[in-house]
């Protein structure tokens, strides 16, 4: 089949060169215009999709937004069997959804119907699920709504990360996308409406999502540092200055013995030590230790190398919700 391919991120790369190391004909690739960079707003930089674009010798469209007369002409004109959308990051028009003769798929990186919505690998690290993994769906004009076509399932560590949950749904949605297109061509697909009963949504993060509480249980405060490590990267404020956290683990509950004394009885937000071991920070129950810190203005450096500058020193205290309320 002609594929039309929609996609703007590094999540939608391995998809497209998974369909382009299958054989499939990608007629087209439909990205976000390139972003301005620096002071003066001159230079562009391409999308990662359009990158991979370029190199594979394939058309691509920019359009500011996926609608209006031109636009539809310049997909008739590439005339494509099915178009496949991955993170492109503009919702889509039943006009242009409909188009293809077999209409238009979309790789979702959650178990849908839990999810939908712009962030879900974010939402599903915040929630503390078991596991996540990537749907094929149809689209249709409502958010994330469309019938299931095909689904993997993966399990989600307690230390896992954005970033290493990001990758790994990227190339399972290029192994889903195969098998979908496979099981399509063969006439064996089945489509499963969604339970929108049991529908949840992952709204587009906000930079106070990212915000560590450390007067939360370190489960929480865990989550919250896993969800947005490495970027944006949770963040917590000290004397007036915010410090990004990475590379959390939680360590203990504050009753089964792995903590000492001064750890359990010192008030949340407390620095217990900041060594070759970490930055080891009291909760509202346990603590949670941190590998990696940003101040702000300056790059990521291990706990010990903050240390070492004196950043930060044993009995140091962080913000905690009660003290983020009064201010």
């Amino acid at each position: 089949m002609r594929i039309l391919f929609w996609g703007t991120p590094d999540f939608a790369v391995p998809p497209l060169r998974a369909l382009l190391g299958e054989g499939h004909d990608v007629v087209g690739v439909v990205t976000q215009p390139d972003k301005p960079r620096g002071r003066s707003r001159t230079q562009l930089d391409p999308s990662p999709v359009k990158l991979v674009a370029l190199e594979e010798g394939i058309p691509v469209l920019q359009p500011f937004k996926p609608r209006g007369d031109e636009f539809l002409q310049q997909m008739r004109e590439l005339a494509p069997d099915i178009s496949v959308v991955v993170a492109y990051g503009h919702i889509l028009p039943e006009t242009v959804i409909d188009l293809p003769p077999h209409g238009t798929l979309n790789i979702h990186a959650s178990l849908l119907p839990a999810l939908r919505g712009a962030a879900p690998i974010q939402a599903s690290l915040l929630q503390g699920m078991p596991e996540t993994g990537v749907t094929i769906m149809q689209m249709v004009p409502a958010l994330d709504a469309g019938a299931m076509l095909h689904v993997l399932r993966t399990p989600i560590g307690p230390d896992t990360t954005y970033g290493e949950l990001h990758d790994q749904l990227a190339e399972m949605g290029a192994l889903a996308i195969v098998q979908a297109l496979t099981l399509l061509e063969a006439g064996a697909s089945r489509a499963v409406p969604q339970d929108d009963a049991c529908s949840t949504y992952a709204p587009k993060i906000e930079r106070h999502m990212a915000r560590l509480d450390f007067a939360q249980p370190a489960e929480i405060v865990s989550r919250v540092s896993r969800a947005f490590d490495p970027r944006p990267g949770s963040f917590a404020a000290r004397q007036g200055v915010d410090v990004k956290c990475f590379g959390a683990r939680v360590l203990g509950d504050g009753s089964d013995g792995a903590l000492d004394e001064p750890t359990r009885s010192s008030p949340p937000g407390t620095v217990r030590s900041a060594d070759d071991n970490g930055l080891l920070v009291r909760c509202g129950v346990g603590a949670v230790c941190f590998t990696d810190v940003q101040p702000s203005g300056k790059p990521r450096m291990t706990a010990a190398a903050w240390a070492r500058g004196r950043g930060v020193q044993p009995g140091d205290q962080f913000e905690t919700g009660s003290t983020l309320t009064a201010t």
